[in-house]
């Protein structure tokens, strides 16, 4: 059965779930859905079409589902989909997607959005992520499983950061980061592998199999598309050819610094 308050505000034709815990002076939008077992703390308002799915915990303030911040928006029909098991902190601004970029921001299961994160539209992240406080995400950007961005870290539209990968905080990245790596600085480049994430998810073996490839692709000399091109064809491990996808499809770059050789 529901908890919900009787000072929260329910839009009619709003779809609440079973064990939903609504608070104080929440805000709930008529075309919002939110799942089973999730619970929104006092003061946070879900607006638009927004979808939330099962046992979420969004906390006080959150702001979830308002309009994008593109003055290209006219109020169009765009959406906002949340997975299961998320935590949503304090005073986060969640916006859905814009025409422009196919309507919707999807956002996975089991992430950690710790407080005043932003995330943008059309923003697409996996599962499994961390975003530490104030870490804002623009327009576009695409997280994927296991990211961690570090606190006060501002990721540039259209950015893509691979699995397993993590952004060091007060870094300011402008490019694509490839999965498994480590970057760090403003502008933030790869400093290596993110051995501490790898070891926690990832086999020993597998983990060797990497290191060899990030000499082979980021020290080498060698041109990047490259050297990822021939590694992927020589290779079979799973994640060397994750890795090497990654860089062969880069549109905005990888940054890493030269080597001369």
């Amino acid at each position: 059965m529901s908890k919900i308050s009787p000072h929260a505000i329910i839009e009619d034709g709003a779809t609440i779930g079973n064990d939903v815990e609504i608070g104080a002076y929440c805000f709930i939008s008529s075309q919002a859905t939110i799942g089973d077992g999730t619970k929104i703390e006092h003061g946070a308002c879900i607006y638009g079409k927004t979808t939330i799915g099962k046992n979420n915990h969004i906390f006080s303030h959150a702001v979830i589902g308002s309009i994008p911040q593109d003055l290209k928006f006219g109020g169009e029909d765009v959406e906002l989909v949340i997975g299961d098991n998320n935590r949503i902190r304090e005073f986060t601004l969640f916006n859905p997607g814009t025409k422009g970029g196919g309507g919707k921001t999807i956002i996975g299961s089991h992430n950690l959005f710790m407080g005043y994160v932003h995330i943008g539209h059309d923003v697409i992240i996996g599962n499994h992520c961390i975003l530490a406080n104030a870490a804002t995400l623009a327009g576009h950007v695409e997280l994927g499983d296991y990211v961690v961005i570090g606190g006060m870290t501002p990721i540039h539209q259209f950015v893509h950061v691979g699995d397993y990968a993590m952004i060091a905080g007060a870094s300011a990245l402008a490019q694509d980061i490839p999965p498994y790596c480590m970057a760090e600085g403003n502008r933030a480049y790869i400093r290596g592998l993110n051995l501490t994430g790898l070891r926690r998810n990832i086999e020993r073996e597998d983990i060797d199999e990497l290191k060899s490839a990030y000499r082979d692709l980021f020290e080498s000399g060698q041109a990047l598309k490259e050297s990822a091109s021939e590694l992927k064809e020589r290779s079979t491990n799973l994640h060397v050819q994750s890795l090497c996808n990654f860089i062969l499809k880069t549109k905005r770059g990888i940054p890493f610094e030269r080597k001369n050789v």
